[in-house]
């Protein structure tokens, strides 16, 4: 047997684990008619894509030259051990639609409410972008503590992933004492990819690290702009200055039809 039809036979097996070999093709970040070539043994996957297969199905490259009997083997033994406790439940929801998600890599300053500074805009900076086939995102806050005067910094680190048309972002802050933040974006229009309109829910860290949900704008940030630039804008705003655009401003105190929002002001 050759080395296109052990390969063939043992991706095959894989894919006949998931739902449909289209979300498969989403999830990687594979043309379809592609991976079909791969599934009929009519051709052999590149060394950047073997390696985003690969780490799809959680395999080494190995592993997919296997023997197919053997490899079959060896997945129902495995698929025998896995106990549902130990399964990420989120394994399969990130990245999403990575070709989709891709559009959106890039920097951005974050506009959003936070009862830590009622009646002010906090600005932050975020980043997207692809590592080992995932979406990342790394996100700094910092604000002035007004009892102390010290300067307040909180990093998230997450992932983010595109699912039904909308973007999700889910960040972890373990510096401190650690808390999640998950914002859910609605994808810019075509013809406009400035700004991404959405909710964040999250943590404040003060009073009393009361949790909170508020509307949230990102801003692209041109690539020219330095990161030094970038995070030197990050702080807490009054609504009325210049660094808040009409455009994030109306946003913000537009009156909404999102259930359960809280505006913080």
């Amino acid at each position: 047997m050759s080395r296109n039809e052990i390969f063939s036979k043992n991706l095959k097996h894989l894919c006949a684990e998931r739902v449909s070999i289209a979300q498969i093709c989403r999830d990687i970040g594979i043309n379809q008619q592609q991976f079909s070539r791969y599934l009929n043994g009519a051709g052999m996957p590149s060394a950047h894509n073997l390696r985003k297969i690969c780490l799809n199905f959680g395999l080494q490259e190995q592993h997919l030259f296997t023997d197919p009997v053997e490899f079959m083997a060896q997945r129902r033994e495995a698929t025998r051990n896995a106990s549902p406790v130990s399964q990420d439940p989120f394994a399969h929801a990130f990245p999403g639609d990575i070709a989709r998600l891709r559009k959106y890599i890039g920097s951005y300053h974050i506009h959003f409410f936070t009862p830590s500074w009622p009646g002010n805009v906090m600005v932050g900076f975020t980043e997207l972008y692809e590592q080992s086939g995932q979406v990342l995102a790394r996100t700094v806050e910092r604000g002035k503590n007004p009892e102390h005067g010290t300067i307040n910094r909180t990093r998230y680190n997450g992932k983010s992933s595109y699912l039904g048309g909308r973007i999700f972002v889910m960040e972890f802050e373990s510096d401190q004492e650690g808390s999640i933040t998950e914002t859910v974006l609605y994808p810019a229009h075509r013809q406009q990819r400035t700004y991404l309109r959405g909710m964040t829910l999250g943590l404040a860290w003060r009073p009393r690290r009361s949790p909170y949900a508020s509307r949230s704008i990102w801003k692209r940030i041109e690539a020219s702009q330095s990161l030094r630039s970038s995070l030197s804008k990050c702080g807490i705003y009054p609504m009325e200055h210049r660094f808040i655009t009409p455009t994030v401003r109306d946003f913000l105190l537009e009156k909404t039809r999102m259930t359960g929002e809280v505006n913080v002001s």
